[in-house]
């Protein structure tokens, strides 16, 4: 599971880049800590794709406009006027469209206007821009009528890759669904509906924040993301007025995570955003599928193989309606999904190593969203502390205050994580005109390379899985007693 690239145990621990990740097998980290000068030279092997560059650097600029490329007048809040699409691979099959039937009659009725809502085709091979340019559109250019702002991939990354979900994403508010079972399909549909047509229980007016702390990388994240984010949610300063329960070190256990989710939903809380690790399995193991990325809790002792008892996944979803209108956050490696090939970890001038058979998405967040939940955000590939952190600039945490304060207060969940899509086009940019510099031997590029290239690559990996229209009830949240 781990890659051809190694830590740098000679390097300063305070310069030491830790990843969230852990081998269910060994119990040893994913990849082992990396020191400035090793992320540098990972950095400076990568190629450099001047057309995406420019196709990316024109997105960034698009994006840092209030408009995002909509037309003048038009609001990206709104999907009745931003319009709303659904994207089938051109081989999908019959049963999957049928089932998606109810969703595509149901965006209609809501927006009611024909030209705004598309049932648009994937080819094989497409990349996000040749797949924008042939349905009539270019960067920086969002056209409602032609190619709708709220765009939902339907299929398998096998046929859409992760890659054009998430270029698109940078411009559009990008969501995307598969199942390994149709009939999972069809559920979602089903208890969306009933969510948005107000047949369903409402939520409870709360958040949780849940993180296990078992070494540096957690540490980080229970420390300087989790509890900051929590403090921040119940102060007055966010507008907010949500009750939120932080579930964080030691009482992070798997038995509290399943309790948070065992309950009715009018119980449940609107919110639940995790911090930990995701473990791994090597290629080809019988559980890579059903449980890469799942969350590791407290319990675990720090070291050895990983018990079932402290890992939270898929299978460990309870049966009951407490998932139902629910909206996840996990930060973890592989929690949304996993790439075939190592894009960013691995010696440099090999082949990267290949991570899994095929790409696929993650068991926990499929069987979340089966049972109920609206919307689960996560990572593909690997999650890094830059997410949060920028070297000599400390917490960065507005992009996910961002991120929080959308959904909690009814926004569409698409349209929520448009900071963490702005930053990853930025950091693109950033970084592209930076491995330059450092393959052309600039002073002191190493060092700015070694600080923007993590923080590209975890930017990058953010997904919506589920409809990217759908929003919290906020009206009807039930107060905490």
């Amino acid at each position: 599971m781990t890659s051809g690239a190694r830590g740098d145990e000679s390097a300063d621990t305070a310069d030491l880049v830790h990843l969230n990740g852990i081998d269910a097998l060994t119990g040893q980290a994913l990849v082992p800590p990396l020191s400035s000068e090793k992320l540098a030279e990972l950095a400076g092997d990568e190629s450099v794709d001047h057309l995406a560059r420019e196709w990316v650097a024109r997105f960034d600029r698009g994006t840092r406009q209030q408009s995002w490329g909509l037309p003048e007048g038009v609001s990206a809040t709104s999907i009745r006027e931003a319009g709303w699409a659904i994207v089938f691979h051109s081989a999908e099959s019959d049963e999957v469209r049928n089932a998606l039937k109810p969703l595509v009659e149901h965006r209609q009725q809501q927006i009611g206007d024909d030209a705004r809502v598309k049932v648009l085709d994937y080819r094989e091979g497409e990349t996000g821009r040749s797949w924008l340019v042939r349905h009539g559109v270019g960067a920086g250019t969002v056209d409602p009528t032609k190619v709708p702002y709220y765009l939902l991939l339907i299929g398998s990354p096998e046929r859409i890759p992760f890659i054009v979900g998430q270029h698109l994403d940078v411009e559009y508010a990008v969501g995307r669904l598969h199942f390994d079972d149709p009939a999972d399909l069809a559920a979602y549909v089903e208890r969306l509906l009933a969510y948005e047509g107000g047949s369903t229980s409402p939520r409870a007016r709360a958040a949780v924040f849940f993180g296990p702390h078992h070494d540096p990388a957690t540490a980080l994240s229970s420390e300087h993301f989790l509890d900051p984010l929590a403090r921040w949610v119940a102060s007055p300063e966010s507008g907010l007025d949500y009750h939120v329960d932080s579930v964080l070190a030691d009482k992070a256990t798997k038995h509290q995570l399943v309790g948070i989710l065992d309950v009715a939903p009018e119980r449940g809380p609107a919110l639940l955003f995790t911090a930990s690790h995701g473990v791994g399995y090597p290629r080809g193991h019988g559980l890579q599928r059903a449980k890469q990325g799942a969350l590791l809790c407290h319990g675990w002792p720090g070291s050895g193989a990983v018990a079932d008892e402290d890992l939270f996944a898929g299978s460990d979803v309870p049966p009951s309606e407490g998932v139902t209108g629910v909206v996840t956050f996990h930060f973890a490696c592989y929690g949304a999904g996993t790439p075939a090939v190592d894009r960013f970890i691995h010696t440099p001038g090999e082949m990267p190593p290949r991570i899994a058979d095929q790409p696929f998405i993650a068991a926990l967040p499929m069987t979340l969203l089966a049972h109920g939940a609206l919307a689960c955000i996560g990572h593909v590939e690997r999650a890094w502390g830059h997410s949060f952190m920028t070297p000599g600039a400390g917490d960065q945490l507005q992009p996910f205050r961002n991120v929080i304060a959308r959904i909690l207060r009814g926004l569409p969940v698409g349209y929520a994580t448009t900071d963490l899509n702005e930053r990853y086009a930025a950091l693109s940019t950033d970084v592209a005109a930076l491995v330059e510099d450092f393959q052309n031997g600039k002073q002191g590029s190493s060092q700015e390379l070694a600080a923007a290239w993590p923080a590209r690559n975890d930017a990058e990996g953010y997904v919506v899985l589920g409809d990217p229209a759908v929003c919290v009830r906020v009206g009807d949240l039930r107060p905490v007693s």
